[in-house]
């Protein structure tokens, strides 16, 4: 059988692509369908749907690569003549279906590709080319725009795939012509060739379609991120000693290996400090954070959820310490609580003051399981115990009144 295609077949490279594509599309579909309604509440399952997301992630960048490959491929081979040119408007759909496929092919990986290089944590990808894309910043307005894109991408591929097939079986079953055979292994030649293609209109058409289902998906998706979930309890200002200007208060969780690092957009910190007690008790922070503000990649519904932070039930966690100086080093010595537990907590921390401001720096590891957190995940191979926490801040002094 020929390597490349003829006028009035198409060669055994062609074939190959054919049904090979065929092959992962027919898997990735309902592989998606499964691990996206499989439900996570213990470990096991959290394991399985994983793997289910990271072997659709997996052969979603194949099936990228190998349409490319396609595509190329088709750019450099003459194209068998339509069967039946007379028929225009058959011909037509038929032709735009094949854009609209083709375009699914680069399009539908893709976007999920990009989707997953915007968020972290959750299901990896298998290639060992990183789970990284250059350009995409992490970003849930971004995850969020392609995610959604992904879908309204995934539906039209459907919709397209639906066609294409419904139109060789027609083909097959009641015209009773060479179409879906001339596809098939070994060397089978069109009955009646006709005409030319006719590329244009066709294409056109396709990208039309295509430009529509992409700004729908992207605006879908960046709506969803705004008002996707409970809005989380909004803080109210405090007045402080040392009022906070900036700062991030961020946790990294470990998830099949992989760290996820999130942060909390929300939260507020009462302190009192005077720099020039030496040694001894120097002040006192009183901070409050408000959970349903944490970012954490793609496990943020998860952790906001009633099996980890529950946020329903408890919108913010409290931090309320004693400020205590030695002659090398600053301490906070006080209680954490998260979810009704409260646990010592003792936060060592680095302490600069030029002036008016103050810059401070911290890092403790807190061990999940003493808040509750994650109950149904005992097993550290889903996600680990111990929980890093970064703290970083800059505080002016509050001027002094009369």
């Amino acid at each position: 059988m020929p390597l490349t295609n003829a006028e009035d077949r198409y060669g055994s490279v062609t074939k190959t692509f054919h049904w090979l594509i065929a092959l992962l599309i027919l898997t990735l579909i309902p592989l998606g369908l499964i691990a996206n309604d499989m439900a996570y509440d213990t470990a096991e399952q959290l394991a399985t749907k994983a793997w289910l997301f990271s072997l659709h992630k997996t052969l979603g960048i194949t099936v990228f690569f190998v349409a490319l490959a396609r595509i190329l491929w088709a750019l450099t081979q003459t194209k068998p003549a339509s069967l039946h040119p007379e028929r225009k408007l058959e011909t037509f759909a038929a032709e735009t279906v094949h854009w609209l496929l083709y375009a699914s092919l680069v399009i539908v990986p893709l976007s999920g590709w990009i989707h997953h290089a915007a968020t972290s944590g959750f299901a990896p990808i298998w290639w060992p080319i990183g789970q990284d894309l250059p350009l995409v910043p992490k970003s849930d307005a971004v995850a969020g725009a392609f995610g959604a894109m992904h879908v309204i991408a995934t539906n039209v591929l459907e919709a397209s795939l639906a066609l294409h097939v419904l139109g060789a079986l027609k083909h097959h079953f009641i015209d009773r012509d060479s179409t879906l055979r001339r596809m098939w292994f070994g060397t089978t030649t069109a009955t009646t060739p006709g005409g030319t293609h006719n590329m244009r209109r066709p294409a056109i058409t396709a990208a039309v379609i295509w430009a529509v289902a992409i700004a729908f998906g992207a605006g879908l998706g960046m709506s969803g991120a705004e008002n996707d979930g409970p809005a989380p309890t909004a803080l109210a200002e405090v007045q402080s000693d040392w009022q906070v200007q900036n700062g991030t208060l961020s946790i990294t969780v470990n998830q099949f290996g992989s760290d996820v690092t999130g942060s909390f957009a929300d939260w507020t910190a009462d302190i009192t400090f005077d720099e020039t007690v030496q040694n001894g008790v120097a002040g006192a922070v009183e901070a409050t954070i408000s959970i349903g503000s944490l970012t954490l990649g793609s496990v943020t519904d998860q952790a906001m959820g009633p099996d980890f932070f529950n946020v329903e039930e408890f919108p913010t966690a409290s931090y309320s310490a004693e400020i205590a100086t030695t002659t090398d080093r600053t301490t906070a010595n006080g209680t954490l609580t998260i979810k009704d537990q409260s646990v010592p907590l003792e936060l060592p921390f680095d302490l600069a003051i030029d002036g008016d401001t103050a810059t401070m720096k911290a890092t403790t590891t807190l061990d999940r399981r003493d808040f509750n957190i994650g109950d149904n995940m005992n097993d550290e191979g889903s996600l680990k115990f111990p929980v890093t926490v970064q703290i970083e801040l800059t505080a002016t002094r509050a001027a002094a009144t009369n």
